[in-house]
């Protein structure tokens, strides 16, 4: 590698780790205890006992009320307003029903509440005051919505581009060192710059995969329209010039969640979207099935129901783009293995935050030195170092 090629390499990874450093370390730490937040929300809230245990509320075990009484309940509760999304536990008797002012309705005006289905109790609603909300919130998107997602996943893409420019300066540097070399008598720079390396190194895959997939996940709602303009544009053409349904003429669940299954046979019911949402047309409920087995349980798959008369429309796997979606969002967070796996996630987010930590102390240092030194630095395999 020429000194050329090594002093872009090496302005590349200094400027895109700068920029992005102090929004990644508040990222780390923000999702620390995001990894576990199942089991802090089973330490810290009081556990809902279920009348069928065992039974998830999307199944068709005897006992359980009809989606249509359930939906009847969460309406009178909350009048005025209009079902948006009603989602299932395929491994306990609980669900969801969310409800707003209008089919449109954004999240600040969404009311969640948990029902049990194997008796009709209302068991709770969705406390979005707590630390865990306000930190997934800040995770997510700073409390500035979609702009805010959208610079997160700036930020994860310039990440990427300093992990690979940090791996292309590493392969040069250390040439005439072995591998794990931690030259911890010399100076305490040299020392911190071999800790920022084999860091880096040891925990490259997992941040890879870290920040790719933060970066999909930041672009959900531009996903999700475009799967709406496309795919749930081409699967409702026939209703294209019709106008929105209103709630009022909405018809039984429960005839179209049957229906539904006949289409889609032996896969278990997610959630259901309503007319005039984010996840369905102005006309049908769309019912998203969700795979049985551990990797196609991630993937959905939406049966488009005519809403008024639960005729079947159209059933159709998503595309490409919501499929990466759907994969990223566990990987994101190590949810799909267990505790075991949650554990390395938050052992690998830690190197993450040690390695941020001792760029920004480098950079610190570095500043007393030129570029051309550090150069010199990498070209001679860490033998000629900058004067401190």
């Amino acid at each position: 590698m020429t000194s050329s090629s090594i002093r872009i390499w090496y302005l590349v990874h200094k400027w895109t780790s700068l920029i992005c450093t102090i929004f990644l370390l508040m990222l780390c730490i923000t999702g620390l205890p995001l990894i576990f937040h199942d089991e802090i929300d089973w330490l810290t809230e009081d556990q809902v006992r279920y009348g069928m245990p065992g039974v998830g509320s999307s199944g068709n075990a005897p006992g359980l009320l009809p989606l249509d009484a359930m939906m009847a309940k969460a309406l009178a509760a909350r009048p005025g307003e209009v079902p948006l999304f009603m989602a299932f536990d395929n491994d306990q008797p609980s669900m969801t029903i969310t409800t707003g002012p209008r089919p449109d309705s954004p999240g600040s005006e969404m009311t969640i509440q948990l029902f049990d289905r194997s008796t009709g109790e209302l068991v709770g609603k969705e406390d979005d005051s707590g630390v865990m909300h306000f930190l997934l919130q800040l995770h997510t998107d700073m409390f500035l919505g979609l702009p805010g997602m959208l610079f997160l996943g700036a930020m994860g893409a310039l990440f990427t581009v300093a992990l690979v420019s940090g791996v292309v300066l590493y392969a040069p540097f250390m040439r005439k060192l072995p591998f794990g070399t931690l030259r911890v008598a010399r100076s305490t720079r040299l020392k911190w710059l071999d800790y920022h390396n084999l860091l880096g190194i040891v925990a490259l895959a997992w941040m890879m995969v870290v920040g790719v997939t933060g970066v999909i996940n930041t672009l959900a709602d531009p996903i999700n329209k475009l799967w709406q303009r496309n795919e749930l544009a081409s699967m409702t053409h026939e209703y294209a010039g019709k106008g929105a349904l209103s709630p009022s003429r909405y018809g039984s669940l429960d005839k179209a969640m049957a229906q539904a299954r006949k289409v889609l046979p032996g896969n278990s019911p997610q959630f259901i979207g309503f007319p005039g949402g984010s996840f369905s047309s102005k006309h049908h409920y769309a019912v998203f099935f969700q795979g049985d087995t551990p990797l196609t349980e991630r993937l959905l798959t939406p049966a488009l129901i005519d809403a008024e008369t639960g005729a079947f429309t159209a059933a159709r796997s998503m595309p490409w783009y919501n499929k990466s979606l759907s994969l990223s969002r566990p990987l994101h967070f190590g949810d799909y293995g267990g505790l075991p796996l949650k554990i390395l996630w938050a052992a690998l987010d830690i190197f993450t935050i040690i390695l941020l930590v001792t760029g920004l102390y480098l950079w610190l240092g570095k500043r007393r030195a030129s570029s051309a030194a550090h150069v010199r630095e990498v070209e001679s395999g860490g033998v000629v170092v900058p004067a401190e």
